[in-house]
């Protein structure tokens, strides 16, 4: 075997780089002052809503179990989530928590009736458990950064679109202390000290201590696995300039991908979702979806009706496998919008929507009669968008890798439409993509769920919207 091949083997896994308190060097705010500040507010959440029925002594031991029960619920979540922390962020684990918890809490009450638990108290425990804990998270946050720094081995446009991309973060919590590369004069890359050369990593990395070493250079990597292999006992964790994207920012650096880099979906150890797993969320989650908003539909026919006779507006989609299979939507613009049958992205403020499908846009209720779709086996809850085909031949030509989100299924919303929106040009195409490509590596039932949770915000807000 190689020195690449046996320092690649040896390469921490995502799971390994991603557990947050492994390099948390920096902390001011003692672990234990966090998780006891999560204990505390649980168990005031489940007394406060106890007390009024119970007597304090019956009270306080109850408390304190479910207590118990929310706080392993709280730890567990952390754990399973743990490979894509900084992408889902802290308050999407915390809710997690939160349900996970509110299950739990309803199995102990199922086996032990005579608790006297019931369904209301229990939902209320977890909406305030929910806001507690995100709360007390956002308290420390403000206070205190676990800073995490980044030896980045490369000088290129990568590194620098790198370097920038983590420049324009609040509050990051990455910092890059120096560049290594053999081929740039300057003393700087993008305000970042040269560090020397790739010859010198084992005394760079002897001396700053990084956290974090991202390898940002195509070419030499076998002399930087030498390198770097002589000092594998400093403590660092190693990572390729994608892995620390899709670590870091919940996205792929497109521009910057090569072929090899799918390789990793059909990994021997990609963790399985299968298609029977998702498609019973889908059925799931859409027939639910269709009972609630039931109601709902009457009314918003006739608000369509009022800007023309057509109510379904059914429109050619790319789907799964680049198949074509037909959309369904509420009309939101007036009737005969692209005569003659010329396409155009739909833009901010867009002239052809009616005032009744500005709202259901900004609500995203044009998109109820998906859930058919979904039914269908024709789309997914949660996926990247379908583009129509007319636009086909042009982002192949502009976006590359585009057509590889045709490996997914499309969904009513997905990982990119929480993160950012919809595109109305090829800009906002491509990262867009970065988005649905980083779902097409990391989907698993637990993402679908923390993204399913993530687009109730959007909704309730209208952000996003056309």
């Amino acid at each position: 075997m190689s020195v690449h091949e046996s320092v690649v083997e040896a390469l921490p896994k995502q799971e390994e780089i991603a557990a947050p308190a492994a390099t948390e060097r920096r902390r001011r705010t003692p672990t234990w002052l966090g998780w006891a500040g999560y204990i505390a507010l649980i168990w005031l959440s489940t007394y406060a809503v106890l007390l009024h029925d119970r007597s304090i002594p019956w009270g306080l031991g109850l408390a304190t179990l479910l207590t118990a029960v929310w706080f392993v619920a709280l730890q567990l979540s952390r754990k399973a989530a743990r490979v894509h922390f900084f992408a889902l962020g802290e308050s999407g684990t915390l809710a997690l928590g939160a349900g996970v918890g509110l299950v739990a809490a309803s199995a102990v009450a199922a086996w032990a009736p005579g608790l006297d638990l019931r369904p209301l108290p229990l939902l209320a425990m977890t909406a305030a458990i929910t806001i507690l804990t995100i709360a007390w998270r956002t308290f420390l946050d403000q206070s205190d950064v676990a800073q995490r720094s980044l030896l980045i081995v490369g000088a290129g446009r990568a590194a620098v679109d790198l370097i920038e991309t983590l420049a324009q973060q609040e509050r990051s919590p990455f910092t890059p202390i120096a560049v290594v590369d053999d081929e740039h004069d300057e003393e700087t890359v993008a305000g970042v000290p040269m560090g020397g050369r790739i010859s010198e990593l084992p005394y760079l990395v002897t001396m700053k201590r990084p956290d974090l070493v991202v390898l940002a250079v195509d070419r030499n990597r076998p002399e930087v696995f030498q390198q770097l292999l002589e000092v594998a006992e400093g403590g660092f964790k190693v990572v390729g300039l994608p892995e620390f994207y899709e670590h870091a920012f919940g996205r792929v650096p497109v521009r910057h991908l090569t072929a090899a880099w799918f390789m990793s979906v059909l990994h021997l150890y990609q963790r399985p979702y299968t298609r029977f797993a998702k498609r019973t969320l889908d059925v799931i989650v859409a027939s639910l979806a269709m009972v609630v908003v039931a109601p709902l539909l009457p009314l918003l026919v006739v608000l369509v009706r009022r800007s023309g006779r057509q109510v379904i507006f059914r429109q050619t989609r790319l789907g799964e496998g680049g198949r074509h299979f037909t959309m369904l939507k509420f009309r939101t613009m007036v009737e005969g919008a692209e005569e003659p049958e010329t396409p155009l992205w739909a833009e901010e403020r867009d002239p052809r929507i009616t005032s009744v499908g500005r709202f259901l846009r900004k609500t995203r209720l044009d998109e109820l009669p998906q859930l058919v779709n979904v039914l269908k086996g024709e789309m997914s809850v949660v996926g990247p968008r379908p583009e129509r085909p007319e636009f086909l031949t042009m982002l192949e030509e502009a976006v590359p890798f585009w057509t590889r989100r045709h490996l997914l299924k499309p969904g009513i919303t997905g990982w990119a439409q929480v993160k950012n929106g919809y595109a109305s040009d090829y800009a906002g195409t491509e990262e867009k993509l970065s988005y649905d490509l980083w779902y097409l590596r990391h989907r698993s039932l637990l993402v679908d769920l923390l993204i399913c949770a993530k687009t109730i915000p959007k909704l309730l807000s209208g952000s996003g919207a056309r």
